[in-house]
C-alpha cells in the first residue's frame, strides 16, 4: 500500500505550543505519539510519501525517528526540513529525497509538491466516469488562513468551464488535497482515505457557513 502525510514537524515546540496549538504536554510526548500513530498503521513492505517539514530536529534526532518508523520511505522536501542539509545526515533510509514528483495511483495521477500549486499538470483531466484523474497532494499550509484561501480558490475552478479533448464542455476538476498530519490524527493515509478526510473537512465547512 502507499501512504501520504505532511508536516509532522518533530522536534518543532512551537508547532505543538503556538501555530498549530496541538496540545501535547511536551515535543516529546508529541514525538512518541506520531511515531505510535504511524506504526499502528504502516507495515513495512508499504510505501508512505512525506510531504515535507517532517523534522526540525538536527541529523541524529532526526535519524533516530526514521530509524524507529515503518515502511519503505520517499520524501519530498519542505521548508523546514533542515536535517537534509546536515553533512553528518545519510540519506539511506529513504528510496528517493525529490522537490517535487508526478505518479500514479490506482490509474489516477498524482501531483507532489510540499507547496500546493496553483496550475497544476492535469488538473483539467477527468476519467471515463467523469470523476477527477489527477490530485495535487502538498502540505505547507497547516490549518492557517491559507488553507481558507486555497479552498475557496479551488471552488472558484471548479464553478469554471473548458471545452474538453472530446469537444465537450465540462467544469474543471480542480482537486487540491492537504495532507497535513493534523487532519489524519498524525497517520499517514491512501489517497482514497484522504480523499475521504478532504471531503469530510469541505462538508464541515460547509455546514458551518449554513449555520452561521
Amino acid at each position: 500500500m502507499r501512504y501520504f502525510i505532511a508536516d509532522q514537524h518533530f522536534f518543532h515546540k512551537a508547532l505543538n505550543e503556538k501555530m498549530d496549538k496541538r496540545g501535547f504536554e511536551s515535543v516529546e510526548q508529541m514525538n512518541e505519539y506520531m511515531i505510535e500513530k504511524w506504526n499502528a498503521k504502516i507495515n513495512k513492505n508499504d510505501e508512505v510519501i512525506i510531504l515535507g517539514d517532517f523534522s526540525w530536529g538536527n541529523a541524529r534526532q532526526t535519524q533516530e525517528v526514521l530509524d524507529r518508523l515503518k515502511g519503505r520511505l520517499y520524501m519530498i522536501k519542505g521548508n523546514h526540513d533542515r536535517f537534509l542539509s546536515d553533512k553528518k545526515y545519510s540519506w539511506d533510509r529513504f528510496i528517493w529525497i525529490k522537490d517535487y514528483a508526478e505518479l500514479k495511483d490506482n490509474k489516477r495521477k498524482v501531483i507532489l509538491s510540499h507547496y500546493p500549486i496553483a496550475c497544476y499538470n492535469g488538473q483539467y483531466r477527468r476519467d471515463e466516469t467523469g470523476q477527477p484523474k489527477t490530485f495535487m497532494l502538498h502540505g505547507h499550509i497547516h490549518k492557517t488562513q491559507d488553507q481558507i484561501y486555497l479552498d475557496a480558490y479551488q471552488k472558484f475552478v471548479q464553478r469554471q468551464s473548458h471545452v474538453s479533448v472530446s469537444g465537450n464542455v465540462e467544469t474543471i476538476p480542480c482537486q487540491f488535497i492537504n495532507c497535513f498530519c493534523m487532519y489524519s490524527d498524525y497517520a499517514p493515509m491512501t489517497l482514497d482515505e484522504w480523499i475521504e478526510i478532504d471531503k469530510k473537512r469541505r462538508q464541515i465547512l460547509e455546514s458551518n457557513v449554513i449555520m452561521l
